[in-house]
């Protein structure tokens, strides 16, 4: 059966199946970032950090849990409105929600990185490292896609 001839209802269902499916693999890394932020915060040598490292590591926590209030809230709406006909309406903002979240998981994972190499090497190390990964990010998750995309697609 092609794509055209699909039931509106077992495409909807399937394209919410796919929805979540990549939704697990976004999870996973923004949960181990997570828990790495939190208990970098308990340490003893992270008192010693700088007001700027600290604030850096406030602002990537924020982001952080941005991203995985943003990446869940697709799953928890398939979740609170089952067999309620909300699919179009799970689908069509779920996937600004995802696309937000994937942005603010790209943040999260730049500063991250970003400090960790200011802390170890310093303020250079932090930009020369820092701005490349953004730069990736920025790259591969939205411009390289953007590009991709077929004329007339929505």
């Amino acid at each position: 059966m092609s794509p055209s001839e699909e039931p509106r209802h077992q495409r909807l269902a399937r394209n919410v199946n796919e929805l979540l499916g990549e939704l697990r693999v976004a999870q996973a890394g923004v949960q181990i970032l997570f828990g790495f932020l939190l208990a970098v915060a308990f340490t003893s040598t992270f008192r010693d950090a700088s007001g700027f490292e600290k604030a850096l590591h406030l602002i990537t926590v924020v982001f952080t849990a941005a991203a995985t209030a943003l990446l869940t809230a697709p799953a928890v709406w398939h979740r609170v409105l089952f067999r309620t006909g909300s699919r179009d309406e799970i689908l069509r903002v779920g996937n600004r929600l995802v696309l937000a979240g994937l942005g603010c998981l790209s943040v999260a994972v730049t500063l991250t990185v970003g400090l960790i190499a200011k802390v170890v090497y310093g303020p250079i190390a932090m930009a020369a490292v820092g701005v490349p990964i953004g730069a990736m990010f920025v790259t591969l998750w939205f411009v390289m896609p953007y590009r991709l995309r077929r004329p007339g697609a929505s």
